[in-house]
């Protein structure tokens, strides 16, 4: 069950507050960071930030001061007196901006995904149209299982995640369908020689590791996909990008308000 600390939405025309809209199913972007830590740190905070308010222009949701006003109702929603390990949710749509704070829980070792077939509307955004996504998650233990979402046949990312997969000392990512997050470009930026690939269910079987990168997941090894029998061969290139990923934590700034 998901522990919330707030819950809060705002008319986007003026910032007055309104009963809360979670906005699931709307036309609209949502973006979830880890904030962490008293004082507070909020890891990739300006690309989240950025990447809403861009997606937003090209989901035609524009508001003059629309990134000041998003960053003010972040504000005034955080406090210096809580120790936070948080997924911070902002979510627009054409009239609400709505915020979350809900509980980060840590991925276990034991850790699998549950293959479920679904086609993402306009994937490359992280849009609000998530609905068949959730009533999967919500049936699930978040903290050892995610979905790995199939479409024709290739595997593309999580209901949280990107996905990265190692074959013979090679890493490969999904050639495209799918949202790239800010985790996930961090350490793409960091880890050089992915390739890109089309990767298949049935090919499955061929990778070593199965790796999550996600604001929720941090750096996660997959243990097994049950569905086609797949088992965890190594650890060794969770290693490398956790390294990696603790050291984006250990560069994070506080977050001033």
């Amino acid at each position: 069950m998901v522990t919330f600390l707030l819950k809060k939405s705002y008319q986007l025309k003026n910032l007055k507050e309104v009963e809360f809209q979670d906005l699931w199913g709307h036309h609209g972007i949502f973006t979830t960071m880890w904030i962490f830590g008293n004082p507070p740190k909020i890891l990739f905070f300006d690309n989240h930030i950025n990447n809403l308010v861009n997606s937003l222009i090209k989901y035609k949701i524009k508001k003059k001061f629309l990134r000041k006003n998003i960053i003010e109702l972040i504000n005034v929603n955080l406090s210096k007196k809580i120790y936070y390990n948080h997924l911070l949710r902002v979510a627009i749509n054409r009239k609400i901006i709505s915020i979350s704070l809900r509980k980060r829980l840590a991925p276990k070792l034991d850790f699998s995904l549950k293959i479920v077939n679904l086609k993402r509307d306009k994937p490359e955004y992280k849009n609000l149209k998530y609905k068949n996504i959730l009533s999967h998650l919500k049936k699930i233990d978040n903290s050892r299982v995610d979905i790995g979402i199939v479409n024709r046949g290739k595997l593309l990312e999580t209901g949280t995640s990107n996905l990265i997969f190692i074959r013979d000392k090679k890493v490969f990512t999904p050639k495209k369908n799918y949202y790239q997050g800010q985790t996930y470009k961090y350490l793409r930026s960091k880890i050089k020689d992915i390739i890109k690939k089309d990767i298949f269910l049935k090919e499955l079987k061929h990778y070593d590791e199965i790796l999550l990168l996600g604001s929720g997941k941090g750096v996660t090894s997959v243990k097994r996909i049950n569905h086609i029998n797949w088992k965890r061969k190594s650890f060794k290139y969770y290693r490398i990008f956790l390294n990696q990923y603790k050291l984006a934590i250990k560069k994070c700034n506080i977050y001033k308000f």
